[in-house]
């Protein structure tokens, strides 16, 4: 049984176009811009070591922590020039996919 659905009118260019929208659309993930001020965990594992305090200035680029996954060890780095804000997790802490690692200014 085919339900019923609302068409909507859109506005492209000054051109007016009538389409209607599925409720999976509706309900999709939106699109949120990413915030080079919180870098998150790529991947799980486990936090081995911590090279910065919080209050440090640190450069675009610089090692900011090492995440261990898979056996293979990851050296995050500093996407921009700033100062940790804040960092939410301690060595040898077992950190989940895209939990949020440190925060610059």
């Amino acid at each position: 049984m085919e339900e019923l659905q609302k068409i909507y009118l859109l506005n492209i260019d000054d051109t007016q176009y009538e389409t209607r929208i599925n409720r999976k659309f509706l309900k999709r993930k939106r699109y949120k811009p990413i915030d080079t001020n919180k870098v998150t965990a790529f991947i799980p594992g486990t936090i081995r070591e911590i090279y910065v305090k919080e209050g440090q200035k640190v450069s675009a680029g610089q090692d900011i922590l090492i995440l261990e996954a898979m056996k293979m060890k990851n050296q995050l780095k500093s996407p921009k020039d700033g100062v940790i804000k804040r960092i939410n997790v301690r060595s040898e802490q077992r950190v989940a996919k895209d939990e949020l690692l440190f925060e610059l200014e």
